[in-house]
């Protein structure tokens, strides 16, 4: 029969500045699902747990609350969700008060290690209950790591001794209430507290799986580690000029003011109607004619928006998300450098991934040349979020 004496202890009240998003970091999403939710995924099916505790920042507590419901449901042991403090220290602190005496081991985890595993949940738990000491898991030191002063390089330091730590860090569960109790100076992790304490600290294999995600690029390199599938598509458009006087020009869903309109059933926003074919082209969905044909009255004299996100619907729910689009515009005229800022700024907006717009010409070939009309060129690439 499993004991369940462990709590675990997720750390989630991080900014993530240097991640550059505009939510804490526990919360920006990886793969279709944020950074907590992957971490809490990994930890409930740890034999032995008995309280799972979450420290997030106030203004996420009911965002937390509804993913961990969701994710524990059906399961047997406590589940808490605390207010983080200023510091890593003060938000662990403030999980330590609601253990249990059952509890016996507690693990220390960071969100943003969201990929560390549960078998290196269950290595840190056994080391700790074997030994009765504080256990970190660790990586070794494959850089030359040099000891510097100002500019000047002291020492090389021999990596045979260093190692990277990493998460679930394990304690027994008095020893480490007791150490953060009497804590005066702030640690950047709770072995160092734990030393500091006076308690050994011994080390356990750590899990590639377990590196910290703190930038964007670490968050690319994390998609990566989920076998996401990339898929590229191209779609192109055209469309002459209209000889309606009044009907104005958009491109990229913007209003091009004092330029002449397109022919089209819809606004003929040749910008837009190629970028949902390369959307479309990559996710294997068809193209904008057997989607959105000219057979359908809703469209007719549609701003090119209204296509853009019905394709990204019908993208999202083959399981897909658009990591950037590229178009270019092929004609004499209008002129493209004006409107570039406006138009990537507003088609990025809409479909979450970075635009870029470029032009070019024909060398006053064919009708193009002749500036009879405008057409345009899209590539997109989209990354699968279904693989785990």
């Amino acid at each position: 029969m499993t004991i369940r004496d462990i709590a675990v202890v997720v750390v989630a009240a991080g900014r993530g500045e240097r991640l550059g998003a505009a939510k804490p970091k526990a919360f920006v999403d990886l793969v279709g699902k944020p950074l907590l939710t992957h971490a809490i995924e990994n930890i409930i099916s740890l034999p032995g747990l008995a309280h799972l505790i979450i420290a997030v920042p106030e203004a996420h507590l009911l965002e937390a609350r509804e993913a961990l419901d969701v994710v524990a449901a059906g399961t047997d042991f406590a589940c808490d969700v605390v207010v983080g403090g200023e510091t890593r220290q003060a938000s662990i602190s403030n999980t330590l008060g609601l253990l249990s005496n059952e509890v016996q081991i507690v693990l220390v985890h960071d969100a943003a290690r969201a990929l560390a595993p549960t078998n290196l949940f269950e290595r840190v738990a056994r080391s700790v209950r074997t030994d009765g000491i504080s256990a970190v898991p660790v990586m070794r030191v494959t850089d030359t790591i040099k000891r510097i002063d100002g500019v000047i390089v002291k020492e090389t330091l021999d990596r045979d001794y260093l190692r990277a730590a990493q998460t679930p860090q394990g304690f027994i569960a008095n020893e480490l209430t007791s150490a953060y109790a009497s804590a005066v100076t702030e640690f950047t992790d709770d072995a160092a507290l734990m030393q500091a304490a006076g308690h050994t600290v011994r080390f356990v294999e750590g899990d590639e799986r377990a590196f910290k995600i703190t930038t964007a690029e670490d968050l690319a390199a994390a998609e990566l580690r989920f076998g996401s599938i990339f898929r590229t598509g191209i779609g192109t458009d055209v469309h002459r000029f209209t000889e309606d006087t009044q009907k104005p020009l958009y491109l990229g869903t913007v209003l091009w003011p004092g330029e002449r309109g397109l022919d089209g059933h819809s606004d003929g926003d040749a910008v837009s109607h190629a970028i949902v074919d390369a959307l479309l082209s990559a996710a294997g969905l068809g193209d904008i004619g057997s989607n959105f044909g000219v057979d359908r009255p809703e469209f007719a004299g549609a701003n090119g928006r209204v296509f853009i996100e019905g394709a990204l619907e019908l993208v999202n729910n083959a399981g897909f998300n658009v990591q950037n689009i590229a178009v270019q515009i092929i004609g004499n005229r209008p002129k493209v450098a004006p409107h570039r800022d406006a138009v990537e700024a507003a088609l990025t907006a809409i479909i979450g991934a970075p635009v870029s717009l470029s032009a070019t010409t024909t060398d006053g070939l064919g009708f193009l040349g002749n500036s009879e009309g405008v057409a345009a060129v899209a590539t997109a690439l989209i990354a699968s979020r279904l693989a785990s």
